[in-house]
């Protein structure tokens, strides 16, 4: 082992601090271990607070604008047709274990969002959920993978399979199978190769959330008291508790400790159709009306009649059809600013189906990031703050569904994680949430190694 000061990272997707922080933390003694000697605190996640670009915003310390990434999928070009799925290729900002590297010092990376394909580092890393399938090449090294399955006591699992079903069990076996090998891969991988620096993401906390909040939350509007899934997420965060603790335990008795999700996590009540709000509304026009739900794709609308269109995701991504920018644009390029800020007022007096307001936030991207590359969305919007999903289909007939249009999904993201450092006794200035920028510079910082200029966090 070289002779520098150690630092493990253990991401969990989605933990909520309202679970982990709330009632059943008298449960968990290894968390509560952690917070004792370190700093605790919520976590300020990315707008928006999603999985990507969340976790790879808080590896480079750079918001989604200058990262150019606003989520899984996004506009490749004005063309109507053109967007693409993010992976490792599409982050050009240098992560912790770039700069560690150039640094000379050695990283284990496991799994964290936004690293398959995987790139060179001095160290190891396996890449993830975004890989194909375990024929693609997903470690570096290479040679890498053909150890993956014994360190991990069995298959190691990417990501479970079609989280959103209705086959609870099977799901809720193989998020706990997922769970248990990826943190025995991380500790059998620490233990076989030197390291200063050590990350792993778990996403199972992630999937259970969508596919288990209904049975636990007694203001979800499915859940049914008594019911036989009723203790599975307390009894998640009970093992996930004792996973932390076993990795832990495992580590060399100088380790600091990170524990970190990218966002939590709350009730999701249902869901606005965006583009049936849109049509509504005058700014979108269809060919025709499908007769059954269906995703809206651009050979469906009429171009020369519509100004607005929208897009699905746990938050709203709206499009203006502009002349000049888009091939068949129809807003003159000097109605912008009036449309937007129509658009931004009648969306946040949005009710929900019963005409409530549900306090939707609809926001520009160049008043909340530093820079705006690739093609950002005109309006990011939080539907009723996040209580609600955005649904992209059309053909529901009505503009609040509560059925998910890609699955059951009980849950949306919220927009503070939690945040644990353990060996890190500085006392923290102030009682808010540490931002989701400050983790990079502080884990450099952490090494001796000052923060790279495009860094925007700061040092906790």
């Amino acid at each position: 082992m070289s002779m520098s000061r150690r630092l493990a990272v253990i991401g969990l997707d989605c933990v909520a601090p309202e679970l982990l922080f709330g009632p059943w933390l008298d449960e968990m003694p290894n968390i509560r271990r952690l917070m004792q000697d370190g700093l605790h605190a919520h976590l300020m996640s990315t707008v928006p607070p999603i999985t990507v670009p969340a976790w790879m915003a808080m590896m480079t310390s750079q918001d989604p604008g200058m990262l150019g990434i606003y989520g899984f999928r996004n506009r490749g070009s004005f063309a109507y047709e053109d967007t693409f799925t993010v992976n490792a290729g599409h982050v050009h900002a240098p992560t912790v274990w770039n700069v560690l590297s150039r640094n000379r010092l050695r990283s284990v990376v496991m799994g964290v969002p936004l690293t398959y394909p995987p790139k060179p580092l001095n160290g190891v890393l396996v890449g993830c959920f975004l890989t194909p399938d375990r024929s693609a090449s997903f470690t570096f090294p290479p040679e890498f993978q053909s150890r993956l399955d014994t360190l991990a006591g069995g298959e190691y699992i990417i990501d479970v399979k079609d989280f959103r079903n209705d086959n609870k069990r099977e799901t809720l076996a193989q998020i706990q199978v997922m769970t248990e090998r990826r943190f025995r891969a991380f500790r059998a991988t620490l233990a076989e190769e030197d390291w200063d620096f050590a990350m792993m993401v778990e996403m199972g906390p992630d999937r259970l959330h969508h596919a288990f909040w209904r049975y636990f939350d007694p203001g979800h509007r499915l859940y049914e008291k008594g019911n036989p899934f009723e203790d599975v997420v307390h009894r998640y965060y009970l093992e996930m508790d004792a996973e932390v603790g076993r990795t832990v335990d495992s580590l060399p008795a100088d380790t600091s400790v990170i524990v970190v999700s990218d966002h939590g996590a709350k009730r999701m009540v249902g869901a606005v159709c965006i583009n049936e709000f849109l049509m509504r509304e005058g700014y979108l026009t269809l060919k025709e009306y499908p007769k059954h739900p269906t995703r809206l794709k651009p050979d469906m609308v009429d171009w020369t009649k519509t100004r607005v269109w929208g897009d699905g995701g746990y938050y709203a991504r709206v499009f203006l059809n502009v002349q000049g920018r888009e091939a068949q644009g129809t807003i003159p390029p000097a109605d912008v600013p009036r449309v937007r800020a129509e658009l931004r007022a009648k969306l946040e007096a949005l009710g929900d189906d019963q005409g409530r307001p549900i306090g939707t936030r609809a926001l520009y991207p160049e008043e909340i990031y530093r820079e705006c590359h690739g093609i950002a969305p005109d309006l990011i919007v939080y539907l009723g703050n996040l209580d609600w999903r955005s649904a992209g289909t059309v053909g529901h007939g009505s503009i609040h569904v509560f059925d998910n249009d890609t699955g059951p999904d009980d849950a949306n993201h919220a927009q503070e994680g939690i945040f644990v450092w353990h060996g890190r006794r500085q006392a923290r200035r102030g009682t808010g949430p540490v931002s989701i920028y400050d983790v990079a510079p502080s884990i450099l910082d952490f090494y001796g190694i000052p923060a790279p200029a495009g860094m925007i966090g700061t040092v906790l």
